[in-house]
């Protein structure tokens, strides 16, 4: 598959980790689509909270 691209936003506060994921929307250019977005979090003494991005680049629309 050509054009597609992953991201890994990682924090050890699910609000961080909100804020990075919202941030990196943002600042995805309008000819990029979102394939999938898949959360994880690692248990321990501090958690870890992650989440996979999976976007496209896409061709813009024509009429």
């Amino acid at each position: 598959m050509q054009g597609v691209r992953f991201k890994v936003i990682t924090a050890n506060d699910p609000d961080i980790l909100q804020e990075r994921l919202n941030r990196f929307v943002e600042d995805l250019p309008e000819d990029v689509v979102l394939v999938e977005v898949k959360f994880s979090v690692a248990d321990g003494p501090s958690p870890l909270f992650a989440a996979l991005v999976q976007y496209k680049e896409v061709e813009a629309w024509r009429e």
